[in-house]
């Protein structure tokens, strides 16, 4: 079992998996919870049959989940978007409680959308990656081959940077170089540590 909890959350381009990956390196096991959306719709899966079933056997036919159109059936519908929310939230939620009951240590989950998925886990801190707009904007169209108004497309479909730092307890800026933001994760990594000790000796 996990003994500390953290949920890692920021928006597109802020930098959390440059943050994972740090902290990874550091010793935390880091479980990322788009990875585990897309195993409980792997063929064969329960989620694979419900979603057959509510949006149609023709979304598999290549052999795998077609990604692109179940979103561009369901991101016009909002019924059909509920739709599939009600499929996968609970299959994520079990399969994530699964690995967090099997994981000893510092346990960082990243869940871009926190805020947004409402994701009742019982984390014992809340950590967000944030950056400036036009840092993210830069960010899409250098590394995703994003337009400027792509970019900004995909950041207003979030929510605001206001939004998540409201929900967490310690947040790391990553405008800054990467040996600054070393630094920033490491005083995080400090932090956590010393969260789980406390943890551990009330316990």
């Amino acid at each position: 079992m996990a003994d500390l909890l953290v949920a890692l959350t920021g928006g597109i381009a802020s930098g959390k998996s440059t943050v994972a990956s740090m902290l990874s390196s550091m010793g935390a096991s880091v479980i990322d919870s788009d990875q585990i959306a897309r195993d409980v719709v792997e063929p064969g899966t329960t989620g694979a049959e419900s979603i057959q079933s509510s949006f149609g056997k023709d979304l598999y036919e290549s052999g795998s989940l077609d990604r692109q159109k179940l979103a561009e059936i369901v991101f016009t519908d909002p019924e059909k978007r509920r739709r599939l929310e009600e499929i996968l939230h609970p299959l994520i939620r079990t399969q994530s409680k699964a690995i967090f009951d099997q994981t000893p240590g510092i346990v960082v989950y990243q869940i871009p959308l926190l805020v947004e998925s409402a994701a009742n886990y019982d984390f014992d801190t809340v950590v967000t990656v944030e950056a400036e707009e036009e840092t993210r904007v830069s960010r899409l169209k250098d590394h995703r081959s994003m337009s400027r108004k792509e970019a900004k497309s995909r950041i207003s479909s979030q929510a605001s940077r206001d939004q998540r730092e409201s929900v967490a307890d310690y947040v790391i800026d990553s405008d800054c170089t990467l040996e600054q933001l070393q630094e920033r994760v490491e005083q995080l990594w400090m932090f956590l540590e010393e969260m789980r000790d406390s943890k551990m000796e009330l316990n």
